[in-house]
């Protein structure tokens, strides 16, 4: 299943703090985390966000905590994925535990611009910007990865092959 939205662009070494500011964290609810995302960074980022939407983001994305609140309220916000050069290895594993799709692509990060609308293929790894005409490389999410997204993440995964 391919994932397309509009790109809304963020710097880099975005920290957990700033995806879900640490005041929110008495709650693990996913409705109530996706109001306050990015909420630091721009006050009103889920009202202007769409579900799809996707954040093109600098190096490091996600580097801080290892909270598992993060991925969480980018998903529950709406986000389709996230497309960086490089993650922090605990939120690259915690994206797809929680099944969010991320994607690692210097040259995708640096050339789509904030309202860009991009497509992507999880399968092959190709980004493509419908707005530019361009396409860019980041590898393929594995068939085992995408089926823990398309099951809502690892927990959904497991319970779901328990029955």
């Amino acid at each position: 299943m391919n994932i397309k939205g509009k790109a809304w662009k963020f710097g880099e070494n975005i920290d957990t703090d700033l995806i879900i500011p640490a005041r929110y964290l008495n709650t693990s609810d996913p409705a109530e985390l996706a109001k306050h995302c990015m909420e630091d960074a721009d006050p009103e980022f889920v009202k202007k966000l769409s579900v799809g939407d996707i954040i093109v983001a600098g190096k490091n994305f996600g580097c801080g905590s290892s909270r598992e609140h993060a991925p969480i309220a980018l998903k529950a916000a709406g986000i389709g994925c996230v497309i960086a050069p490089t993650f922090a290895r605990i939120f690259y594993r915690n994206a797809f535990n929680m099944g969010l799709p991320i994607f690692e692509s210097k040259e995708a990060s640096e050339d789509i611009a904030e309202g860009d609308l991009v497509e992507i293929h999880p399968s092959t790894g190709e980004i493509r910007n419908l707005t530019k005409g361009r396409t860019y490389k980041a590898q393929p999410i594995p068939p085992f990865m995408q089926e823990l997204i398309q099951d809502g993440g690892l927990i959904a995964h497991i319970l779901k092959t328990l029955k």
